[in-house]
């Protein structure tokens, strides 16, 4: 009897995992009584799914043979296999109970599976097989095949439930119980000879030919703990002229019957599982066993999609191998061409359709085969792209889940993330599977409905901790898989377009090619292609897909470049489409869905950005969404990610994300007309200065130590940029400048130089980008590119020339010392507004303005469809500004603005210009504005020409809203105006 365990207590059984303590306590007593160990020892180890089942199945086999249990349980480590078999699984624990002597294999149980060869072998040996017959053909042979069956299925098991990481054990786990199912079928066909041979002459039986072919999960060597086992039986001859082919298939078909009855009929012990040959030719109608060529006539007349998809993991189970291997090289090439047959994918993918049709909808979340998000959603997704490609590329034909994702992600058809995901997906369904088969060892694909069930498969699969825990993983796994299947699964479907009227959905490819082509995409098949990649499937998402896209595509073919935006929308809705509110929108503000049409048609440059932030098409149910954020609270956003960011890293990475997020919104709001271009440029430059602000700080912290931290440091803006006047694709034209206030003057410029560098590096955007151009610093790129503003005083005052002092007026501070700042504007005041005009620098400005349209125009360009150099366009107006505020800002304080149309309105206003002449600039100054920031919204890139293409000039008249085939009416707008424009130029600048 066990000595008191005064060591032994509740709390420390909770510790363990058992939920009803008081009677775990008992049944531990009667244990510990039954096999003379203490408590204390036999709850070491008990760490299991179900300490409390585990308990309860070893007591009821102690109280039948104590002495086969405790063998087990003195063993340290065969105690602890013994609580984890008991614990995960009652219907094992039933199989100890009848069988307390196979107890001992939990004490053999190694690191590794059985090997098939080892599995056959045993259960070989179990019917005392010799030479394809079993010893004795009564029903204690099939009693000891299925005892032996069960021993090596405790083994798979014990080594399963002992891996650290579970799901990655699962291929081989699988590949064992296929094994094994496969060393059944053998033995059972070794007794099923002997019984026939009890009928028929034992001579004819052995020359009879029956070769037993795995189909699905048996095939693929991918079987669960309980699952029907399909199958195909072949027959034949061995010797035609002893046995002639018709005997032999009657004599196989006995085989077959009594092969089948040993492992599902009922005996004192219980079935193993059901052999299911329904999928041979023609069904349960069919004959049970058919000859090779008989098979093959079928396939090439008769067969249907499906039958050819089940062939897909077709293998050689048992009987004779050499008529097995010769049924699957027949088949290979016709199970390869199946997918050329007329509307394969079509049926394929309704089949998947009506098995999620049939499940019983009380059973639809729980369902974990068959149910969405579920293994059949992979397994179909696998095995179509699989047969789609397959046809081509000998590298797909492979059997398994897990190998066929791994071939389809090394053929290039599926990406690799989708595919870990799928493979991740995969192996976590087939744990959760496997565990709750294993419970019971019943046939069940049903996640719990109970707590305390959901807490042990839970504990099981260790995926969770708890029960609620495995429950939201499962919700999680099912939303993750759906997802990836429906943009998979009806990928390869071109047929259906559902831009088509309802009574024209019948039209065939090529007329529905014909029909997108007459109404304006240049590549119909491609529109084809992303048409049936958003339509097709039978998810809600599809389903409003379709009503939406008859109308998206006629208004995608009124813009500009529709193929350009049915792509950009294809890959927006694919980042977006599951999303609640994406397609719900779309449809229910018809403006909404209008405005997304429109910019993706009109600009690439929206598109592409789009594409990286998809959540902006929510802007688009809300005008006041696509205005631009005032310049503070943009500020203060850069300011909290500097804040949130302790390195410059990633600060700049997240400012940079602010950035495209605003030219983003910008963009959106220009195209849809809810911004003047005023307005635009208003943004553009916030936009830029809260970046420069954002990077300087962050660069600051990270480059100029505490002890140098008396340097100060500005940005100032020049050009269009100091001008606030940015169109898309400007540059920032900018200036350097430092105060040491005390320290080491050398020290201070090497720290402000790293301060550029630094600003330089980390704002640098591949995307979008912005070029931080220094180039109208003192003595241009040959001048260091930061000076102190000592030096700037000293060069300014005895060194610089007229442009230099033209490019000030333009002069703006834009980040930095406050202070700093002020020094520097009243340094330029000085320099850009002088009491004294100084007429040689006025003529050399002329003479400079003249030299700049004949060198600087790009060789071979037409000047006149310039629009910045060009004559009557952007530096026309802006040097004749430029000269008049350098002439009188000093004496007109209206004059001493950046902008420059504040300043031609001063002009105006001063009677120093003309209105008439002034209107005629402002609107060539204008035009050409909108006309850079058009070209780069619609192309993507910056350019000053007026495009000659009439196909892009259409498109950027679209842009600026003028009516569809408008190239020669912008065209003839702008060399008009800027024509009238260059003759008020003439008068004013040249006098």
């Amino acid at each position: 009897m066990a000595r008191s365990d005064s060591t032994f207590s509740l709390s420390s059984l909770a510790r363990v995992g058992f939920a009803d303590l008081s009677t775990a306590a008992e049944v531990l007593e009667e244990l510990s009584a039954l096999v003379d160990i203490e408590r204390s020892t036999l709850v070491d180890g008990a760490a299991c799914a179900d300490p409390d089942g585990a308990a309860g199945g070893m007591v009821r086999v102690a109280r039948r043979d104590p002495s086969a249990l405790q063998q087990v349980l003195r063993d340290d480590e065969a105690r602890g296999m013994c609580w984890r078999v008991f614990g995960a699984s009652n219907g094992l624990a039933d199989f100890f109970l009848r069988h307390p002597d196979q107890l001992s294999v939990l004490a053999e149980v190694g690191p590794l599976v059985p090997s098939a060869v080892t599995l056959s072998e045993r259960l070989l040996d179990s019917v005392g097989a010799k030479d394809g017959f079993a010893e004795t053909a009564d029903d204690s042979a099939l009693v000891a095949l299925r005892i032996a069956y069960r021993r090596s299925l405790a083994e798979i098991a014990a080594v399963d439930l002992s891996a650290a990481e579970p799901a990655l054990r699962i291929a081989a786990v699988s590949a064992a119980l296929a094994d094994a199912a496969g060393a059944a079928l053998e033995a059972s066909l070794a007794v099923a000879r002997t019984r026939v041979a009890g009928t028929r002459p034992r001579d004819e039986v052995a020359l009879t030919r029956l070769s037993i072919i795995g189909m699905g999960k048996a095939g693929a060597r991918e079987l669960n703990y309980v699952s029907d086992v399909d199958v195909i039986f072949v027959g034949g001859t061995g010797d035609e002229e002893r046995l002639e082919e018709g005997r032999s298939i009657d004599i196989a078909t006995k085989l077959a019957i009594e092969t089948m009855r040993g492992l599902e009929g009922i005996e004192i012990e219980p079935p193993l599982w059901e052999v299911d040959a329904n999928l041979r030719p023609e069904g349960k109608q069919g004959a049970l066993v058919r000859s090779l060529g008989s098979h093959l006539a079928y396939y090439d007349r008769w067969a249907k999609s499906w039958e050819f998809q089940a062939l897909l993991k077709a293998r050689p189970l048992a009987g004779d191998p050499v008529l097995g291997e010769a049924y699957i090289e027949a088949v290979q090439p016709k199970i390869w061409s199946s997918a050329a047959r007329e509307n394969f994918v079509d049926s394929v993918q309704r089949m998947r359709e009506r098995v999620t049709e049939h499940i019983d909808p009380e059973d639809a979340a729980h369902q974990i085969k068959l149910g969405t998000g579920g293994l059949r959603d992979i397994e179909f997704t696998v095995q179509l792209l699989q047969l789609v490609h397959g046809l081509t590329d000998p590298s797909l034909r492979t059997k398994g889940t897990l190998e066929s994702l791994d071939a389809l992600v090394a053929g290039g058809y599926i990406g690799r993330e989708d595919a870990a995901t799928f493979a991740t997906d995969y192996r976590t369904l087939r744990l959760l599977e496997h565990r709750l088969q294993l419970r019971e060892l019943s046939r069940t694909h049903l996640m719990p409905r109970t707590a305390d069930e959901l807490r042990i498969l839970a504990r099981a699969t260790g995926l969770a901790d708890t029960g609620e825990g495995i429950w939201a993983l499962w919700e999680s796994v099912r939303r993750e898989v759906r997802d990836i299947h429906t943009r998979l699964f009806y990928r390869p479907l071109l047929s259906a377009v559902a831009a088509l009227p309802e009574e024209e959905r019948t039209l065939s490819t090529a007329q529905a090619h014909d029909r997108l082509a007459a109404i304006g995409f240049r590549d119909a098949a491609g529109a084809l292609r992303h048409i049936g990649a958003l339509t097709s499937g039978i998810s809600r998402k599809v389903t409003i897909q379709r009503h939406l896209m008859p109308i998206m595509v006629r208004w995608f073919a009124d813009g500009s470049d529709p193929d350009y935006a049915l792509l950009a929308f294809r890959r927006i809705s694919e980042r977006l489409g599951d999303t609640s509110w994406f397609l719900r929108m779309l449809r229910d503000s018809s403006g909404a869905a209008e405005s997304l049409t429109r910019l993706l048609s009109a600009s690439r440059y929206i598109g592409e950005l789009m594409e990286w932030i998809p959540e902006s098409v929510a802007w688009l149910d809300s005008p006041e969404r696509l205005r631009p954020r005032a310049a503070s609270q943009l500020y203060e956003e850069a300011r909290a990610i500097q804040t949130r960011h302790k390195s410059v890293g990633p600060a700049l990475k997240a400012v940079r994300a602010l950035r495209r997020r605003e030219l983003l919104r910008t963009a959106m709001g220009a195209v849809l007309d809810v911004l003047t271009i005023e307005e635009l440029a208003t943004s553009l430059t916030a936009i830029t200065d809260a970046t420069i602000q954002a990077a300087l700080r962050a660069v600051r912290r990270e480059v100029v130590p505490p002890e140098d931290d008396a340097l100060d440091f500005a940005v100032i803006g020049m050009g269009r940029f100091g001008g606030a006047e940015l169109g898309f694709g400007s540059d920032a034209d900018i200036l350097y400048v430092y105060d040491a206030n005390g320290i080491d003057p050398q020290r201070a410029q090497t720290l402000s130089t790293k301060l550029v560098a630094g600003l330089r590096e980390h704002l640098t955007d591949h995307r979008v980008p912005l070029d931080l151009d220094a180039d109208l610093r003192p003595e241009g790129r040959q001048g260091p590119v930061v000076r102190s503003i000592a030096a700037y005083t000293e060069y300014y005052r005895r060194w610089s020339v007229s442009w230099e002092a033209q490019a000030l007026l333009r002069a703006r501070g834009v980040a930095g010392s406050s202070q700093l700042l002020m020094k520097f504007m009243q340094l330029a005041d000085s320099i850009r507004y002088p009491e004294q005009v100084d007429e040689q620098g006025l003529r050399e400005i002329k003479r400079i303005k003249a030299r700049v349209e004949g060198e600087r125009l790009p060789q071979g360009a037409d000047p006149h469809r310039h629009l910045k150099l060009g004559p009557g366009s952007l530096s026309d107006v802006e040097w004749l500004v430029q000269l008049v505020q350098l002439q009188h800002a000093h004496a007109v304080p209206a004059l001493r603005t950046t902008s420059t149309l504040d300043a031609l309105q001063a002009a105006v206003d001063a009677e120093l210009v003309p209105a008439d002449d002034a209107e005629k600039l402002r609107g060539a100054w204008l035009l050409a504005s909108r006309l850079r920031s058009a070209i780069t919204l619609r192309t993507g890139h910056t350019s000053d020409m007026l495009p000659a293409d009439r196909r892009e000039l259409d498109a950027i008249a679209h842009l600026l809203g003028y009516p569809d085939r408008s190239a020669t009416a912008v065209e003839e707008d702008y060399l008009g105006v800027t024509r009238r424009a260059r003759r008020a130029f003439e008068n004013l600048f040249y006098g």
